[in-house]
Formats: C-alpha cells, sequence, structure tokens
C-alpha cells in the first residue's frame, strides 16, 4: 500500500488548455494529456488528506476525482488561479466543522479580504465555509506526514513550495508557479523521490520557469523522478515527452503517483 497518494487535480496555467479564443494545434487536441485545468495536487496518506491550492476549476476536478474526504487546505499563494475556488471548500464543511487552512501570513491576509464573508465570523453554521485560518512559520505535520515549506522566487509574488516527508524519507517535493529555487531550498529537497515543478513552456517567462531551467533543476536535486506541472498550451503532451530525459515526464490532469 503506498504510503502517500498524489492526484494531479490539475496541471495547467491561469489560463487553462484549451484557453479561451485559441485554436492552436494545442488547444484542439484530442490527447486527453492536452486538456488542462488549473494546477493543484490532492494529496491523500492513511491518517489525513489535503489539497494544495483551489484554483476556478476545483469543483469539477473534485467531481471528476470523486473527492470525499478533505482534512486540511494549504495554499501556495494568492494568485486567482490559485485561489478562486475556495468557496467550493463548503462541500466539505456540511457538518459543524472547521477546515484547516494554511498559508503564509501573506497569502492568508490576502484570502481573509477576498473571502472575507468565511472569515469574519458571521457564517458558522453548516453548509458554509468554515475556515480555521493557520499561518504557516515553519514545517507543520498533518497525520503522519512532514510538510516544510519552501520559498520560491515567483515575481512578487509572496510563494511556497512544500516538501512532504514521512519517517525521515523525502517523498515529494510541489514546486508550482517558480522562477528560481534558492540553494537552501536545492539542498532540502536534494535526493526526493518525486519532484514536482513548474515548466509552463520552452520559451523564457518573467516569472515562470521554462523547460530548459526546469531540467537543470532536476539535474541539481538529483530525484528519482521529475514531473513537469503547470503547462501553457505552447506544449503538446506527445510530442514534448518522448525528448526529455527518462527520468523526466509531464503531468496530466487525474495522474496519480503512489509513493
Amino acid at each position: 500500500m503506498a504510503e502517500l497518494t498524489i492526484t494531479f487535480l490539475g496541471s495547467g496555467t491561469s489560463q487553462g488548455v484549451p484557453m479561451i479564443g485559441c485554436d492552436c494545434r494545442v488547444c484542439r487536441s484530442r490527447d486527453p494529456r492536452d486538456q488542462r485545468t488549473r494546477a493543484s495536487i490532492y494529496v491523500e496518506t492513511e491518517e489525513a488528506a489535503w489539497v494544495i491550492d483551489t484554483g476556478p476549476d476545483f469543483r469539477m476536478q473534485a467531481l471528476r476525482e470523486r473527492l470525499r474526504r478533505l482534512d486540511a487546505v494549504i495554499y501556495t499563494h494568492s494568485h486567482t488561479d490559485h485561489i478562486m475556488g475556495f468557496d467550493d471548500l463548503r462541500a466539505f464543511c456540511q457538518t459543524a466543522r472547521d477546515l484547516p487552512i494554511y498559508a503564509s501570513a501573506e497569502t492568508m491576509a490576502d484570502l481573509e479580504r477576498v473571502f472575507v464573508f468565511a472569515f469574519n465570523g458571521q457564517n458558522r453554521w453548516p453548509g458554509y465555509v468554515r475556515p480555521e485560518p493557520h499561518r504557516i512559520e515553519g514545517e507543520f505535520v498533518l497525520g503522519e506526514t512532514t510538510i516544510t515549506p519552501l520559498p520560491l522566487v515567483h515575481g512578487r509574488a509572496h510563494m511556497l513550495g512544500f516538501l512532504f516527508s514521512r519517517n525521515g524519507e523525502r517523498l515529494a517535493a510541489y514546486l508550482t508557479d517558480c522562477k528560481e529555487v534558492p540553494p537552501a531550498v536545492i539542498e532540502q529537497i536534494s535526493g526526493v523521490r518525486h519532484l514536482i515543478v513548474d515548466a509552463l513552456r520552452r520559451k523564457p517567462h518573467p516569472t515562470h520557469m521554462n523547460v530548459d531551467e526546469a531540467l537543470a533543476l532536476s539535474a541539481r536535486v538529483r530525484p528519482a523522478n521529475t514531473w513537469f506541472t503547470h503547462l501553457c498550451h505552447d506544449m503538446m503532451h506527445a510530442e514534448v515527452e518522448p525528448g526529455l530525459p527518462p527520468d523526466v515526464r509531464i503531468a496530466f490532469d487525474g495522474l496519480k503517483l503512489e509513493i
């Protein structure tokens, strides 16, 4: 039995793929791997289950994957493609329980501002989101999984990646939405089993890694497996993946990693 299962709820960039109004080859592709909703993952262990980010597609992602259990929500940052499904968390608050929400102080402040109706204490009955805020100041534990926040460079955003460890073993690192990974973070995740990393497109981008930058990071981290996520419509799965090293692959919506 897997110690930890990661399901890619979404593997796409902020506009999703296909993109509204676009008739490019990737947006017209019939390969389901090229149909990418906004980036998010669902992590499940025997003791706990949590989601990282709730983008605008969260409702459909949860329906597609038949999510029934959610013990916590973790946010990387407060860009709209990562938070705008917040109100759909109400489905997991039907009983009189508060839902733990983990985020940096800056991201939590943005959540409290955008979703003031949930945080102002006025909607405390079942059927509404009942957030229990936890400001991330260091590593924390869900079940038997230690979660280590990893500060990343993503333009001006206060961005966190996360390392998941169990019994002292580094199982997976999730680094979506980043342009640079500080040396201290590379050292923290060195040799991780699964590296999940931003690889927006082949051309350079000011706030996201492109394919070459993601490959260079993978070479420095030396994971057993690398998975590219947060992809735009420049990336056709069937054409790009065969040209990657054998231990590097492209994630897609619905992919499950059993670790």
